[in-house]
C-alpha cells in the first residue's frame, strides 16, 4: 500500500491517495479542495480510483469532490450523522448528500476492499457526530479525530468534547 499526502486548500487539509500499486486501484480520502491536483495525483499513480472516502463532512474535507465526480464516476463514503439532505451551501459543516449513484454509508466496523488491503471503520464522534477513522495495516487516517500532540476541536455544531475524549 502506497499513501500519497497532498495538502490542499488555504486550510492546508491533508488529502490522501490510497493506492494499492500491484492492482493498480487507489481511493481519496477527504478531497478538500484543488481537484485538479487530486486529479493529477490519481493519473500519475498509474491507478484507476475506485472510491472517494470522507472522514467526516465539515467543508474542508469535501470541497473538491464536485471536480472529481466530474472526471470520475466513483461512489463517495461519508457516515449518515454528517451528511445533509438539500443543502448547498458549499462552507457547510454538514456534507450535502449526493444523488443515489454515488452516495454510499459506512460506519463502525464496516470495511471496504481496495485491492488485495482492506479499510476498516472506526466511529469516531467528537469532532462532529459523524467522524470516523479509516485503518488499513498499520496506518490510520484519523481525518480531524487526532493531531500531533492533540485532538480536533470540538465547538463546531455537533462537536462533542466528551466524545472526543472518548473516541
Amino acid at each position: 500500500m502506497k499513501i500519497v499526502t497532498i495538502a490542499v486548500g488555504q486550510l492546508m487539509t491533508n488529502c490522501y491517495l490510497l493506492c494499492d500499486e500491484q492492482a493498480k486501484v487507489c481511493a481519496v480520502i477527504d478531497p478538500g479542495d484543488e481537484a485538479g491536483r487530486i486529479a493529477d495525483a490519481v493519473e500519475r499513480s498509474g491507478c484507476q480510483l475506485r472510491y472517494v472516502l470522507l472522514t467526516h463532512g465539515h467543508y474542508d474535507h469535501f470541497t473538491g469532490l464536485a471536480g472529481l465526480l466530474e472526471k470520475y464516476d466513483v461512489p463517495v463514503y461519508i457516515h449518515p450523522a454528517d451528511a445533509e439532505e438539500g443543502r448547498n451551501n458549499p462552507w457547510s459543516l454538514k456534507f450535502p448528500r449526493l444523488d443515489e449513484k454515488h452516495q454510499r454509508w459506512y460506519g463502525e466496523g464496516d470495511t471496504l476492499t481496495l485491492g488485495s488491503h482492506i479499510i476498516h471503520v472506526l466511529s469516531t464522534p467528537g469532532h462532529s457526530k459523524g467522524s470516523v477513522c479509516l485503518v488499513v495495516e498499520n496506518n490510520i487516517i484519523a481525518g480531524d479525530t487526532l493531531f500531533y500532540g492533540s485532538c480536533g476541536r470540538t465547538d463546531f455544531p455537533g462537536g462533542d468534547y466528551k466524545e472526543m475524549l472518548l473516541s
